[in-house]
């Protein structure tokens, strides 16, 4: 897989986040005064890799027998606390190294239970134990925990960071990404890197260039012209031609209900309208889909809703007559 591939090995590697990788080196300089970590912050930003990259310039190549990766996810309780972590944190170094270290991923996910008994560990195994822990919502570890480490908030990358280091996945692959392929890439994986790695290597599968089309194949998205011109058309009042248009982009893309209540949200934001307008087109979307998420058909609600931009347009040229 492309994502461990060119997982970045070193703390220089790591895209952007910089301030956290400043501070960690600093840690680094004196690793026997480092405190607990938490890393978090969106998925894809880079927090299991400098992770990883701290145990690699801590233990160079036992970091395999010095660092214990788990997580929590998959065993979130008490008897993986108090099992493997509580026997791996309990054991001693040897050599030159100050300490072990247990990298606990999603552990936001852990039982409350689970983390005040984790917070006792890490208590009694200071000296000879670390802790990074990796979460998305810090909000959900309790406070004791959260007053033991220092926390190191990642953020999303920008779009810059992600095409440079797109691009240079694809130079190494012999792939090229055209400039409309990333522009679909970025719009459906934002700043999640991860996201956005997996998402090409997928679309490089149809060919040596990926394109709009071929993105768009794989994340289950109609084209957004298809899109704009479905609503065009229901804005213009044509009801009929934009049904067609609807039917044409679910059996072409198979798309549910609520992926293409998604799509029209996001192209009446770009649609050049007043602001009233938009805000009540907006409104309208936000009705039809909670009727999809309570249950209602699929096809009516949405046929419903393409009848009711065409019948905006007509009421509002009869509104013009009179």
């Amino acid at each position: 897989m492309w994502v461990e591939k060119y997982r970045p090995k070193q703390l220089e590697e790591v895209v952007n986040q910089k301030e956290v990788i400043l501070r960690v080196k600093q840690f680094l300089k004196s690793p026997a005064t480092m405190p607990h970590l938490i890393f978090a912050g969106p998925p894809g930003t880079g927090k299991t890799t400098v992770a990883l990259c701290m145990a690699n310039e801590l233990f160079g190549n036992r970091w395999r027998e010095l660092m214990l990766g788990l997580n929590a996810s998959d065993e979130r309780g008490l008897p993986m606390v108090r099992g493997r972590i509580k026997t791996f944190a309990r054991l001693g170094t040897f050599g030159d190294f100050p300490f072990r270290l247990v990298v606990l991923d999603e552990c936001d996910q852990i039982t409350a239970d689970a983390q005040t008994a984790l917070r006792r560990i890490m208590e009694e195994n200071s000296r000879t134990c670390r802790f990074i822990l990796i979460c998305n919502y810090s909000s959900k570890i309790i406070e004791p925990i959260q007053s033991r480490c220092a926390i190191f908030r990642f953020s999303n990358l920008d779009k810059g960071n992600v095409a440079n280091y797109l691009r240079f996945i694809g130079e190494k692959e012999g792939l090229e990404l055209s400039d409309d392929g990333f522009d679909v890439l970025w719009e459906f994986c934002g700043g999640d890197l991860r996201r956005a790695i997996n998402t090409l290597q997928a679309s490089a599968v149809l060919g040596n260039t990926v394109t709009e089309e071929s993105v768009l194949k794989v994340v289950g998205r109609a084209s957004p012209k298809d899109v704009m011109s479905m609503l065009n058309l229901a804005l213009s009042g044509s009801f009929v031609e934009a049904r067609e248009k609807l039917y044409e982009l679910m059996i072409k893309y198979g798309l549910s209900g609520t992926d293409i209540i998604r799509q029209i949200h996001r192209e009446i934001l770009g649609i050049n309208l007043p602001e009233e307008e938009k805000m009540r087109l907006v409104n309208l979307v936000g009705e039809f889909d909670f009727r999809l998420a309570e249950g209602a058909n699929e096809d009516i609600q949405l046929s419903a809703l393409l009848a009711q931009l065409a019948m905006s347009k007509k009421r509002g040229s009869r509104e013009q007559d009179v």
